[in-house]
């Protein structure tokens, strides 16, 4: 086996270490869905970037920045500005609100504030996390198999496999402690892979005198796009479509359970203030590295490269070509880091919102806290082969990470952003505005990404929110009343 196997398979089992360590802390159903609200600043941020950035970050975006080229940096400017705008508008209210309602889920919080004895709201948002966060747990499994590919040669299918186990057993027995913790790790290797791996890659192609922009001219010929156009050759409505469509991954910040979660679990609010700068100080360059190694691996291996290689297994292909086997392993390791830290979250949430909010909340259970906690993980059982399904379904068709992703971030993204905003900054904001923004949010995601005329206008993570957030505004101040 090579150093750099070694290297990932010792990192791997730290993590299951991590796992059996935590499973003591978990007494309650708090601990193993929040951690007690016990975490500091430090370990909030850096989870929450971990968490929020998948293999989304390391695999589709590089894979994205070589197929359109410089079009893709609009995106990079929404993720940056969705980033500082949820750690904004968002993390110390709802860490306040959260609290002042004894609220440990966000329908949960829904349900407690608008004093919803119809639990609509409760079975709605239930249904709309586990929904969409079994797709985005799938493309997770999914680009495990294709990292496991890279690195060892090994099926696919295998990949997904074992990668799967890993993550559902960690889960499992360290819940949210397990979680967090292991972000903390993993966002820190994220890092420095997304910061150190370009800057190599520059100074490679610089020393062998390649030209990145007559690259971006080449792989327009070979992905048929305007590479080297930051408006990928658009110009008027077209052009800002394109802006826009980058923009909007911005859009999904405000509204993901998994992310809002980091929020509610830091142990004081005025902690908020030192995690948000932490956050954003990560992400500015992670981004940026992000997108950086998508076009430096374009220019290194030339375009006619990706034609017969998979792009969204660039940034894998290029540590391994670039670097010491050693700094290789950790880098591959901070690429399944990105996979693992957000598949663990979004299992947990989604266990979490069935557990407390259906079992628990909305039957009635009067469960013990010790019975809670084995509910919990047999549920993460469940969703976790659910989504290993989805993933082996998506390696068959052929699916790549970034439209599931962009599928389910969209989903979450439009359900709750708008409702959350608008409750949290807008006092006038009605039980029936959150119900039909929601409802409109889940649906437009749905419809719009499955009618290929109206995707090809523009993107459903523009649309969905923008009709979601309308549909809250009109609600409420049709049912001004109910308050």
């Amino acid at each position: 086996m090579s150093l750099i196997g070694i290297i990932f398979i010792i990192y791997l089992t730290l993590l299951l270490v991590i796992g059996i360590r935590a499973f003591r802390y978990n007494k309650t159903q708090e601990d193993y869905l929040l951690a007690g609200r016990s975490l500091g600043p430090w370990v909030t941020a850096f989870s929450e970037r971990a968490s929020g950035e998948s293999a989304w970050l390391l695999l589709a975006l590089p894979g994205a920045a070589i197929a359109i080229g410089l079009g893709e940096f609009w995106s990079v400017i929404g993720i940056i500005t969705g980033i500082i705008s949820s750690w904004l508008l968002v993390a110390k209210k709802i860490r306040q609100e959260t609290e002042k309602y004894n609220a440990l889920t966000i329908p949960d919080y829904f349900h407690k504030r608008y004093k919803d004895d119809s639990n609509i709201i409760r079975l709605f948002s239930t249904g709309i996390i586990a929904f969409f966060f079994l797709f985005y747990v799938s493309a997770q499994f999914h680009a495990s198999g294709k990292v496991l590919n890279t690195l060892f040669n090994i099926d696919q299918v295998y990949g997904i496999i074992i990668g799967a186990t890993i993550i559902i057993l960690y889960t499992l027995m360290g819940g949210f402690y397990a979680v967090v913790w292991t972000d903390f790790i993993q966002g820190i290797l994220m890092i420095s892979t997304l910061t150190i791996l370009p800057l190599v890659g520059l100074f490679e192609i610089y020393d062998n005198n390649i030209s990145i922009f007559k690259m971006l001219n080449s792989a327009a010929d070979v992905f048929g796009n305007s590479n080297s156009s930051f408006f990928m050759g658009n110009d008027g409505i077209l052009a800002l479509i394109t802006v826009l469509s980058g923009l909007s991954w911005g859009l999904g910040y405000l509204g993901q359970p998994h992310l809002i979660i980091r929020y509610m679990a830091i142990r004081d609010s005025k902690e908020i203030k030192i995690a948000r700068k932490i956050a954003i100080a990560w992400a500015i360059p992670g981004v940026f590295g992000a997108f950086m190694i998508g076009i430096i691996s374009m220019s290194y291996f030339g375009p006619d490269y990706f034609q017969v290689n998979d792009p969204e297994k660039s940034m894998p292909l290029l540590a391994t070509a670039l670097l010491h086997p050693i700094l290789a392993g950790l880098f591959i390791s901070g690429a399944v880091s990105a996979m693992m830290s957000t598949a663990d979250s979004q299992l947990l949430v989604s266990t979490s919102a069935i557990t407390e909010d259906f079992f628990h909340q909305y039957l009635k259970k009067d469960l013990s806290e010790k019975n809670l906690l084995i509910l919990n993980r047999f549920m993460i059982l469940i969703l976790g082969f659910i989504a290993f399904g989805i993933a082996m379904y998506s390696q068959i068709v052929g699916n790549n990470i970034f439209s599931v992703v962009s599928y389910a971030w969209s989903g979450l993204g439009s359900a709750f952003g708008p409702a959350l905003i608008m409750t949290l900054w807008w006092p006038k904001t009605t039980r029936k505005g959150v119900i039909a923004g929601m409802i409109i949010g889940f649906l437009t995601t749905i419809l719009w990404s499955n009618i290929p005329e109206l995707k090809a206008i523009i993107t459903e993570r523009v649309t969905s929110f923008i009709f979601s957030l309308a549909t809250v505004y009109f609600t409420s101040v049709m049912s001004k009343n109910e308050n």
